[in-house]
C-alpha cells in the first residue's frame, strides 16, 4: 500500500494547495461569457483532450454553455493535420468557427504549452489567434501554467507535489476543477440526475 497510500495523501495536499480565487475567477469568467451568449471553445491533446470532451459535455450539459472541442471532430482534426500540420489545427478550429470577442478558450493542459521547446505548439497557434480575436483565455493548467498562464485571463495551476507524477494528478485536477465549475451556483443551471 506505499505508492497507493501516497498518491492519495498527494491528491489531498494538492486539493490544499489549490489556489480557490483563482477558480472563483474562472466561474466569474465562464459566467460572463454565457451571459453575452459566447461559445467556449475548449482545447486539450492527449490526456487532456478527452478531458476537453467530458468538459464540453458539462458546460453545455449543466451550465447552458455553448462550448465545443476540436479534438471531438477527428475528421476535421486528422485533415487538417495531414494537410496543414498539426500546429495550426486548433488556430485553424477559430477562424472557421469565426471566434470573436463574444467567446472564450479555455486550455487544458498538463505544461500548458512552450514556445521554446516546441511542445504544444497547436495550442500556442491556438492561444495567440485566441488573443488576436479577443476572445477571453482561460486555462486549467499544470507546472508552472507554460505560455497559457502567460496570456489566459483567469487560469487555475494544479500545484507539483511530485515531479514524477505531474501528468496523472494535473489531468485529474482538470476534472476536479471543471466539475467544481459546472456545479458552481454561478454557472449551474440545470440539475444533474444523481
Amino acid at each position: 500500500m506505499g505508492f497507493t497510500k501516497k498518491y492519495f495523501g498527494q491528491v489531498a495536499e494538492i486539493a490544499a494547495k489549490l489556489d480557490l480565487a483563482a477558480i472563483e475567477r474562472l466561474a466569474d469568467g465562464l459566467a460572463t461569457v454565457r451571459a453575452r451568449e459566447g461559445r467556449l471553445f475548449v482545447l486539450g491533446v492527449g490526456g487532456s483532450a478527452a478531458n476537453a470532451s467530458h468538459a464540453v459535455n458539462d458546460f453545455r450539459k449543466l451550465c447552458d454553455v455553448e462550448a465545443y472541442a476540436p479534438t471531438d471532430n477527428v475528421s476535421e482534426l486528422t485533415a487538417r493535420t495531414n494537410d496543414e500540420g498539426w500546429a495550426g489545427v486548433f488556430a485553424a478550429w477559430l477562424k472557421t468557427s469565426r471566434a470573436n470577442d463574444k467567446d472564450a478558450l479555455l486550455v487544458l493542459s498538463v505544461g500548458g504549452g512552450d514556445r521554446e521547446r516546441n511542445v504544444s505548439p497547436n495550442l500556442i497557434e491556438a492561444l495567440d489567434e485566441a488573443g488576436k480575436r479577443g476572445l477571453a483565455i482561460f486555462g486549467i493548467v499544470g507546472r508552472d501554467g507554460g505560455y497559457t498562464a502567460k496570456v489566459a485571463h483567469a487560469v487555475v495551476k494544479i500545484p507539483v507535489v511530485d515531479p514524477g507524477l505531474v501528468t496523472p494528478h494535473s489531468e485529474a485536477f482538470q476534472a476536479v476543477v471543471w466539475h467544481c465549475l459546472v456545479s458552481h451556483p454561478k454557472l449551474m443551471v440545470n440539475r444533474t440526475k444523481w
